[in-house]
């Protein structure tokens, strides 16, 4: 009898303990949400970059953004999770864009897409990401565009907008030139518009007797951008708005230079690399040209007691020793990267897509390398993260700081 009576007793303390145990794990294993390309030890990422082709400098970004997925990995990635970053190359032929989005998607089973460089891939890009209800963040383009979430709540944009680049520059003629001739390169895309666009708000009613000459160049005809420079001198302009991305603008500011043309200059923000962009251009023919900034420069003397400029710059040099200190869009692949990490850290063990976006829409960081006063923020009716940006202007050398914050 006394032996059942154990046995029985047994039976009962196991079950009982089986039954607590189950209780105290069900929250844990309920917290643990997973859609494809999460699991308990990994996450993955989907990315498409032009490594090669006409804006292969741009690959630039993509490589440091790998670079600091390499550091979080070695640090024990998030929440014990390895990033596994799949990117491909597009060749620089943006209508590869919604075919390589949906191989990353239903083949290599991405949890996301990330930083897809170029305005028409991420606009082609838009539609099958917000159909399948998979987050596009993010994304390589600087286009108002991608700041829209009544319509693509999926999709979100980082850096400020073109149309925030241009209503600075307006400001800031109307304040030195206020008699200023103005002649506008730009392809007639969806970033050429939305510069001219807002060129032409800032002005306000002085845009129609400012901008006496719009010349429309071609990205896949190289010609064009030299002749279209010439009938910008010979319409009398003083001030060249230089609204060309890559190659393109290099070109520009080479040709003005050597034609004798020397008008107050201003490039776009995503030209403003000096290896990549200015060097091949030639340093004295890019001297006086004013852009516009969000980051810190990980070259400018000034900057290297920075505390944040210090840790980018030990980063280079452990993870991305063969990128250039002098290109600044190493700069914006580090940072994208660091906000993506803090959206997915938000996540913790929920790593549904669902989830990622709405972690993207409540973010309040701050970002070392971003400069003093602008901060990441987004909410549900807001998916511009970053707001401001300030002038700069190159001396020959760097680029050195010209005004104050400026915001959309």
């Amino acid at each position: 009898m006394k032996t059942a009576y154990i046995d029985r007793c047994g039976l009962r303390i196991s079950v009982v303990t089986l039954f607590i145990l189950a209780m105290a794990i069900a929250p844990a294993m309920a917290q643990k949400k997973y859609d494809p390309g999460a699991t308990d030890t990994e996450i993955k990422i989907g990315n498409i970059a032009s490594y090669t082709g006409q804006f292969s400098e741009y690959g630039a970004e993509p490589r440091a953004q790998a670079a600091y997925f390499r550091m979080i990995n070695d640090r024990g990635g998030i929440n014990g999770r390895k990033i596994v970053f799949v990117s491909v190359d597009d060749g620089s032929d943006f209508s590869k864009g919604r075919w390589l989005a949906q191989q990353l998607v239903e083949q290599e089973g991405v949890l996301l897409l990330f930083s897809t460089f170029g305005n028409p891939s991420n606009l082609a890009i838009r539609t099958y990401a917000n159909e399948k209800q998979v987050p596009q963040l993010f994304v390589q383009s600087s286009s108002s565009a991608f700041d829209d979430p009544a319509h693509f709540p999926w999709t979100m944009g980082f850096f400020a907008t073109f149309r925030t680049e241009a209503l600075a520059y307006a400001k800031y003629i109307l304040q030195t030139q206020p008699d200023a001739k103005i002649g506008v390169l730009y392809a007639s895309d969806e970033t050429g518009n939305e510069y001219l666009a807002g060129l032409r708000e800032g002005l306000g009613e002085r845009a129609s007797s400012m901008i006496v000459k719009v010349a429309v160049f071609k990205y896949a005809d190289p010609m064009t951008v030299d002749k279209q420079v010439e009938a910008l001198k010979d319409s009398g302009a003083n001030v060249f708005i230089n609204v060309a991305i890559g190659r393109s603008a290099t070109q520009a500011i080479r040709k003005a230079f050597d034609i004798g043309w020397h008008p107050t200059q201003f490039i776009p923000n995503a030209t403003l690399s000096v290896a990549a962009f200015l060097d091949p251009a030639g340093l004295e023919k890019a001297t006086g040209i004013i852009s516009n900034a969000r980051s810190k420069s990980g070259t400018a003397a000034q900057a290297r007691s920075d505390p944040a400029v210090g840790a980018y710059l030990e980063w280079m040099r452990r993870y991305n020793p063969d990128a250039s200190l002098r290109d600044q869009i190493n700069v914006a692949g580090y940072e994208r990267a660091q906000a993506l990490v803090e959206v997915l850290k938000k996540c913790g063990d929920d790593l549904t897509r669902a989830n990622v976006i709405r972690q993207a829409a409540s973010l309040d960081l701050e970002i070392g390398m971003l400069q003093s006063g602008i901060r990441v923020t987004t909410s549900p009716t807001d998916y511009q993260p970053i707001k401001q940006l300030f002038l700069i202007r190159f001396n020959g050398k760097e680029w050195l700081p010209l005004g104050a914050l400026a915001a959309r």
